[in-house]
């Protein structure tokens, strides 16, 4: 059939296929163009989402869409056909990340925003039948690519970690929300003001604290495969006033006994109950069995045994945090301070998130958060250094300036990826001064003024809300700034005199080659990116290896 016979929605279809295709062709500069243009908050949003979408290979390429608090994660099919370069160069990415998702550095507030956008835009093309044309045809390939790299770096243990994440990273904005209320109104108490409504505000600040167990529980068996309210029965039974009433052990068990770990518990069995319950009771009698067997087992198990051996581990747990900062302060700090960036990259600090949430439910705050969040601190000060010790290079030192107000706040990736880490020494001499300035917050901790954090999620100075301890909230502040204090210091002098070698400064402290006219007019200029990057830099340099991923 020749075009001019063709139907004209037949026609239209095509057209807006080769438009699709036209639009995967265009160059970043365009899509930055248009997401610049925006008018207002929701125009931006949408215009980055469009973005984005052309350069990570369209609609039709992405299978899933997530978010966490600084990341668009996207489930790809083929990922060949992101365009790396291009997308690392849109001003509002701060970095790219390659997980079992390819994760794409936005931002706190800003990722909660594209989010939605992305989804809106790919559901869109998927029910107009665009953006599809040869996604087909590669499915089976990325599928393959995808399974190959699953099965290279995806170790049983940091599978684990990553679904021990999942259940409680959606359960950190009520933590910070309440958090912040918590501190607002411990201020309002100890200053005696609206004594009419510091009850309500306790009220509001401890509410989710009391029934966190049954969110863990739901989370719990949502990522288990199971179904996600009878993990939240199971895990009520928990903080259920009616349990002082059981004996176990020649003891009544308390309401909260086990906390969020006995919430954990308690969910991963009901799952299994649940699974085992499906494979053998009839259909016709399913709805009704299923539900009783598996609370009625795992709800026993939790009350009998569960329960009391959780509320070991978690007072273990708690204890062991108090002694170890108590007799071993500064070493302690020194060595979570310094190795928490690490821990990081291997995704290993997965792990230190149960842990936090059991000491804010024992204590009201948890005392390592302050120590870790120094790691940061720590950033701040080595980028500080490669901003003047790389006085003629232009491209990092707009790097540096665009991401040091998020590193102040505790967003430290666009600083790691975009400057220490593709650099080498400076991401170990900034690791220095995290060291450091989690010894001197040790330091106090042993000597008996705790800090704390009574949340997790933030760091650097938006941790100040949330700050907490055993000296009052003046005190307690004034530590926890001396002790980013020592981390910016620390940091800045260690990369400023070992930092930058003489081979790295003879290669990076050189202007950048002038781009050509017509780049410069049609390219947006890169904030974010890997040092001596291809738009950046002399092309003769030798290309940076890219850092690893969370």
């Amino acid at each position: 059939m020749s075009t001019d016979d063709r139907h004209p929605d037949e026609a239209n279809e095509v057209d807006e296929a080769d438009d699709t295709r036209d639009a995967h062709a265009a160059p970043a500069a365009d899509a930055a163009r248009s997401a610049r243009s925006a008018h207002s908050a929701r125009g931006t949003h949408h215009a980055l989402a469009a973005a984005i979408l052309p350069l990570v290979g369209g609609a039709g390429n992405v299978e899933s869409v997530a978010s966490c608090m600084t990341r668009l994660r996207l489930g790809l099919r083929d990922r060949t056909r992101v365009r790396e370069a291009e997308l690392r160069a849109l001003p509002a990415v701060l970095g790219v990340v390659e997980d079992d998702t390819y994760q794409i550095v936005l931002g706190p507030g800003v990722v909660t925003r594209v989010a939605p956008e992305v989804e809106a835009l790919v559901a869109r093309a998927a029910a107009s039948g665009t953006d599809g044309h040869d996604a087909e045809a590669l499915a089976g390939k990325g599928a393959a690519l995808k399974a190959d790299r699953k099965a290279r770096n995806a170790t049983p243990a940091k599978l684990l970690l990553r679904r021990i994440a999942n259940i409680f990273v959606p359960l950190i904005p009520a933590l910070i929300g309440c958090g912040i209320i918590a501190g607002l109104n411990g201020l309002l108490v100890n200053l005696g003001w609206l004594p009419g409504l510091t009850p309500a505000l306790t009220a509001l600040a401890n509410g989710f604290m009391a029934l966190i167990a049954v969110f863990v529980g739901y989370n719990t068996a949502k990522e288990f495969g199971g179904t996600p309210i009878l993990g939240g029965a199971v895990a009520a039974i928990i903080v259920y006033a009616g349990v002082a009433k059981v004996e176990v052990f020649g003891r009544p068990l308390s309401p909260g006994q086990g906390g969020v770990l006995g919430a954990l518990g308690a969910a991963v069995l009901a799952v299994y109950v649940e699974k085992w319950c499906r494979r053998r009771v009839p259909e016709a009698l399913d709805v009704l069995v299923t539900p009783t067997v598996t609370v009625l087992v795992a709800g026993l198990a939790t009350l009998y045994g569960l329960m009391f051996v959780a509320g070991e581990v978690a007072r273990l747990i708690g204890e062991f945090a108090h002694w170890l900062l108590a007799h071993a302060g500064p070493g302690a700090g020194f060595v979570l301070g310094g190795l928490f960036l690490p821990l990081v990259m291997l995704g290993l600090h997965q792990a230190l998130i149960p842990i936090h949430t059991t000491l804010i439910e024992q204590e009201g705050y948890t005392v390592l958060l302050p120590l870790l969040a120094m790691a940061g601190a720590g950033q701040v000060g080595a980028a500080l250094a490669v901003y003047l010790r790389l006085s003629r290079n232009g491209s990092i030192r707009r790097t540096i300036r665009s991401a040091l107000p998020t590193g102040l706040l505790g967003v430290g990736e666009p600083l790691i990826y975009g400057v220490s880490l593709p650099l080498g020494r400076p991401f170990v001499t900034a690791c220095v001064g995290g060291a450091f300035g989690g010894a001197f917050i040790g330091l106090f901790d042993m000597l008996g003024h705790t800090i704390g954090s009574t949340a997790i999620g933030p760091s650097g100075w938006a941790l100040f809300p949330l700050l907490a301890g055993s000296g009052g909230l003046g005190p307690t502040a004034a530590i926890y700034a001396g002790g980013l204090l020592v981390g910016y210091m620390t940091g800045f002098l260690a990369t400023y005199f070992f930092g930058l070698d003489k081979n790295l400064l003879e290669e990076f402290n050189v202007s950048p080659a002038p781009a050509p006219e017509k780049n410069r007019q049609d390219s947006p200029t890169p904030t974010s990116g890997t040092p001596g990057s291809p738009e950046t830099s002399d092309p003769d340099a030798p290309p940076r290896p890219e850092p690893a991923g969370l």
